[in-house]
């Protein structure tokens, strides 16, 4: 609710200040043109009016308190007053003085009509100047019915928008905090989903890929490195379970350190040494060296194992070839093997293994993946990602 008044006071104060201003400065140029007062000590103490209702009317929009709304009102009531005792005998201009000053005085009322505590001061506000104007008027031979034009127009329509506001402003705030609500939420959604995915794709990556192995008698894969990546599995999941983040610094591993930096042609070597040891020969072409951002060279490299593992678990091939090329914007990595192949129209989209641990890894960091196979024709993955 503070805020709320606050910032329903606030635009208010600004609305006030800009027609106490703008009325202030017109009154104290009607003040000095030649004939408006009698004599030159009602028109320096009209002028000091004026310049009073200005310097209350720009204090209201640093701060609007009650003390410049009751200046710029007293200042106001005051100055159409001292206009009508000057006994000056010309009709036009006085009067413009005091419908500015009823203009100055409407001004409060943006403030005053917005809390219905201080629509009292309001009221009596606006009778004082529609009496003192009243009053005024005819010893200046001005236009009764400009003035009051002027005097309730001005209290009316800034009562108007001051009711206005005071109500707009709440719903406004509570819409913008829901709106923020619901914004957190799907955040949060959000984020659940891509942990979601990201533990899936972590435990394909590991676990199930070890039971895979086990599954089928560990053929293909030594005794020590079965043991190896076993051993390594089993202390993922004991971080995981005493509640901490993995983050993955290379191909099939995952560490609790998150890496800055790092560059592809010292974590290729350690793709190449996993995969010996499961008994895929690896053949590297093209470049060796490249910097890339710490999480698209995580999905690049993870994508990349997840490819050669495709090709030692479902190719019927002892040997992978791997070509790096890279330009300006882009790094590639074309994994080719010359096995079985297979028809792209009979696999499922569904596949974890291709659709989260290859395609949906690089998109998330803005690369791309395509496969090329056909049965007894090999097949080829192409992994993209951006250098930057």
């Amino acid at each position: 609710m503070t805020r709320t008044v606050e910032e329903r006071d606030r635009m208010l104060g600004l609305a006030s200040s800009t027609v106490a201003v703008l009325a202030g400065c017109a009154a104290a140029l009607c003040t000095v043109l030649p004939g408006t007062l009698p004599d030159l000590e009602s028109t320096l103490g009209t002028l000091s009016l004026c310049l009073l209702i200005i310097a209350a009317g720009a204090y209201m929009q640093r701060r609007p308190s009650p003390v410049p709304v009751a200046v710029v009102l007293a200042a106001s009531v005051i100055g159409v007053a001292a206009v009508g005792l000057s006994g000056t005998t010309s009709g036009s201009a006085p009067t413009s003085v005091i419908a500015m000053f009823a203009a100055a005085s409407g001004s409060t009322a943006f403030l005053l009509g917005a809390d219905p505590r201080r629509r009292v001061i309001l009221a009596v506000g606006f009778v004082a100047m529609l009496v003192a104007s009243l009053l005024a008027v005819p010893s200046t031979h001005g236009n009764v019915v400009t003035v009051l034009f002027v005097t309730c127009g001005t209290w009316v329509f800034s009562t108007g928008i001051s009711v206005w506001v005071s109500r707009v402003v709440p719903q406004t705030i509570e819409s913008i905090e829901g709106m923020s609500d619901a914004y957190r939420i799907e955040r949060q959604a959000s984020e659940l989903e891509a942990r979601r995915r990201q533990s899936a794709r972590l435990l394909h990556d590991t676990v199930l890929a070890t039971l895979t192995l086990l599954a089928h008698s560990g053929r293909g894969v030594g005794e020590q490195a079965l043991r190896a990546q076993a051993a390594d599995d089993a202390a993922l999941l004991r971080q995981l379970r005493m509640g901490y983040t993995p983050d993955p610094t290379s191909s099939g591993d995952y560490t609790l350190r998150q890496v800055q930096e790092s560059t592809l042609g010292n974590t290729l070597e350690s793709v190449k040494q996993r995969f010996k040891r499961m008994g895929l020969d690896v053949a590297w072409h093209g470049t060796g060296h490249v910097m890339l951002p710490a999480d698209t060279l995580d999905a690049f490299l993870l994508a990349l194992a997840e490819c050669l593992e495709n090709v030692r678990r479902h190719s019927g091939e002892s040997q992978a070839h791997v070509t790096i090329t890279d330009d300006d914007v882009t790094v590639r990595a074309m994994v080719t093997d010359s096995g079985v192949g297979f028809d792209m129209g009979a696999v499922s989209p569904g596949r974890l293994g291709f659709t989260e641990s290859i395609v949906a890894r690089v998109r998330d960091v803005g690369g791309n993946a395509r496969l090329f196979s056909a049965p007894g024709s090999g097949t080829t993955v192409v992994l993209e990602v951006p250098k930057v």
